[in-house]
């Protein structure tokens, strides 16, 4: 009963939001405002032809290739800029530079360089998530507390232990943190980056559509777009209360002990 009120909770606003956004729009004659019914269809015959499945599919392939790139080389340099002050305070600029460049304005440089094909599309969305995950994991390594940095000295654990099972763990809060900004970075780039030179993927249909003037259509793609996001979130959110469990429940002991007392009851 408890599961069935939590979706009830997190799921009325939206149903009410799309019921009243297909009541209000019902009557519409507006070529670039068309009925919700409308859009609905058109996603559906797209969906059932196909076309829009492989799009999706190409699209969330090249967000996870980009993604899981940028987590690998984000952690890396975070943690090793972590471990490093000097060389950390040397970098700073050059961080704090690149991370104030809208990524999205380098998407048409980047396919002149790399040509079409998902190559192109993979290196931005990269280059887009991998600051704030870079700027997490320093923080999150800059956070780990003295005394356990203290004991890990005074017992000589080897580097790659002292990496793997004292630092990484420690910042690794702040590094889920950083993933979970950048995950919303990289749907915006993968959408942008299927705007330009491209003949597949969610963007690519938006545009598509709409240069042919198949409003619906765009609309579908823009609200796909929209729930894919949502989905991805609510995914990320699953996968780091497993994977940050621990942390959860050293942060939050109480609750911890209230849902030990009812399992026992």
């Amino acid at each position: 009963m408890t599961i069935v009120l939590r979706v009830v909770e997190r799921v009325w606003l939206p149903m009410v939001l799309v019921a009243l956004w297909w009541l209000l729009s019902a009557s519409s004659t507006s070529v670039f405002f068309p009925p919700l019914s409308k859009i609905m269809e058109a996603m559906v015959a797209d969906i059932a032809t196909g076309t829009l499945l492989r799009d999706i599919s190409v699209s969330l392939t090249n967000l996870f290739a980009g993604l899981g790139i940028a987590i690998v080389i984000g952690v890396t340099v975070g943690v090793l800029l972590g471990e490093l002050p000097r060389v950390r305070e040397a970098v700073d600029p050059l961080i704090h530079f690149f991370r104030a460049v809208p990524q999205t304005a380098l998407v048409p440089l980047v396919i002149g360089a790399m040509g079409i094909g998902a190559a192109p599309k993979i290196a931005t969305i990269a280059f887009a998530c991998v600051w704030p995950i870079i700027l997490n994991s320093i923080d999150g390594v800059r956070s780990v507390e003295p005394a356990v940095r203290s004991l890990s000295q005074a017992y000589r654990i080897p580097p790659l232990l002292h990496f793997g099972r004292v630092i990484i763990p420690s910042a690794l809060p702040q590094i889920v943190a950083g993933v979970r900004v950048a995950l919303p970075i990289a749907v915006v780039v993968m959408v942008v980056s299927e705007l330009f030179a491209a003949e597949e993927g969610i963007g690519y249909y938006i545009l598509r559509s709409s240069s042919v003037f198949q409003l619906p259509q765009t609309w579908a793609g823009a609200i796909l777009v929209g729930v894919l996001g949502y989905v991805l979130s609510e995914l990320f959110n699953v996968l780091e209360k497993r994977l940050l469990h621990w942390h959860y429940r050293s942060t939050n002991p109480t609750q911890t002990k209230t849902l030990t007392t009812q399992r026992k009851k």
